[in-house]
């Protein structure tokens, strides 16, 4: 392994566990069909219907939150090199980009209520990275691979690289 070799890993911030989820999905179903069953008792069966789809959304939402947790990208900067790999329930996907020629750029959302995007690019191939960071997250982030790759067509010099910490 190269002595310059430098990887930055990122995950989502996803606190709910699978057991903090069927406890809460568990505690809804409770309350929800047990109103709705006693509305039904009176005579309002409408409501069950309406519960049932209510309840199913809700399972369908806490379960793709729960598979946010196995989203990963890992960027790798060696002195040839930066190598983009993402990893996810049916995607896995790999983007080497060479570190002279690649570009850190952080583009303004499409709206102020859309966040930055933060992209690596080199000859008209760019990968995002970071989506799923808060806006300050992402912008720390930039400024760091802005740092290691350094600008198109320069190299960073070898002692920075040593005196940035993971």
């Amino acid at each position: 392994m190269p002595d310059n070799l430098q990887k930055i890993r990122l995950t989502p911030n996803c606190s709910l566990t699978p057991r903090g989820a069927a406890l809460f999905f568990g505690s809804i179903c409770a309350v929800t069909l047990g109103l709705a069953l006693l509305f039904t008792a009176r005579g309002f069966w409408p409501v069950l219907p309406f519960a049932g789809l209510e309840l199913g959304l809700l399972g369908w939402a806490l379960h793709g939150s729960l598979q946010r947790r196995h989203h990963e990208q890992t960027i790798t900067i060696s002195d040839a090199a930066v190598e983009v790999e993402e990893r996810a329930p049916r995607l896995n996907t790999r983007v080497v980009f060479p570190r002279h020629w690649a570009q850190v750029k952080m583009r303004d959302g499409a709206s102020p209520l859309h966040p930055s995007r933060l992209t690596i690019e080199s000859h008209g191939r760019r990968c995002e990275v970071g989506g799923f960071l808060n806006e300050q997250e992402r912008r720390g982030l930039a400024q760091r691979l802005k740092r290691l790759i350094g600008r198109s067509g320069e190299t960073p010099r070898a002692d920075l690289d040593a005196a940035l910490p993971l």
